[in-house]
Order: structure tokens, then sequence, then C-alpha cells
């Protein structure tokens, strides 16, 4: 590994991240707390690739947007795992991702079940910034408990 370091920007501000060349296509993402992630071709191990993190983006908002409505009705340790999925077109571009979020609702009535469905899609449609941000870019499905939003 090559030695690097993420050198001061003049607009660093708020929100701001950097990305430092660590070898050959690889780099090491960092945060204004200090987090960092591996970023480079999907064959360097331990790495994840840009669109990799614009999936984990896009799930990890969904999931951050709807978190405390499913906490409220369904406990503070509720289990919830978000997918993305989807791959680059030929243009090398993604056109279409999925969302898929997998959280047990069975333990719901049928209609606390679609109240909670609808109250989470709304979350997600009101705070998830990744999506607002990607939206008209790429067409993005997404599915509750297997129920289409």
């Amino acid at each position: 590994m090559t030695e690097h370091a993420h050198a001061v920007g003049r607009r660093i501000g708020r929100g701001s991240v950097s990305v430092s060349r660590t070898g050959p296509r690889t780099y090491e993402g960092l945060n204004e707390r200090g987090s960092t992630v591996l970023i480079g071709p999907a064959d360097a191990p331990g790495h994840f690739t840009p669109g990799e993190l614009l999936k984990l983006a896009l799930a990890g908002c969904a999931g951050m947007s709807a978190d405390t409505a499913a906490a409220r009705r369904l406990g503070d340790d509720v289990a919830i795992t978000v997918w993305a999925h989807g791959t680059a077109d030929d243009e090398n571009r993604y056109r279409d991702l999925d969302e898929e979020i997998v959280i047990d609702l069975t333990s719901l009535e049928p209609e606390e079940r679609e109240q909670l469905v609808s109250i989470m899609s709304r979350a997600i449609g009101r705070a998830c910034t990744v999506a607002r941000s990607v939206e008209g870019a790429i067409s993005l499905h997404a599915t509750i408990d297997d129920v289409e939003i």
C-alpha cells in the first residue's frame, strides 16, 4: 500500500468527504468524523466499487428513514435489512435499481401491516436525501416486506 494522506481542500465544510489514492485505482474515503471506507475495482479485496457505494447509500438512507416508524411499532430491537439490487447497463449507467426492505411484519394484523408499510414508505419518500437526489436519473423501485411501494 502506498503512503497517502487526505490533503486539505480550500472549500471543506459541513458534509465534505474526500478520497485519497492508496494505489492503482484504489482509494480511501474519509468523512469529517474520521470514518473510512476502501474504494476500488471489483477485484480489489476489501474494497467497495463506486457503484456499490451508491447502492449502499440508497439502502442505508431508506433504512435510516424508515427506522423510527418501524421501531416505534415493532420495538427497538426490530431486525431490518435493506438490499439494493441492480447492475450498470451497456452504457455503464444505472438506469433501474430495486430496494428491498426485509422486515418481519407477521406479528401485525393485515391492516396494521398495510398502515406500517404506508408510513415507512412516506418516511422514505420524505427523508431519504439520496433517493430524492437521484430521482429522475435512476428508476428506483422499492418493496417493504414484499409489498411494492
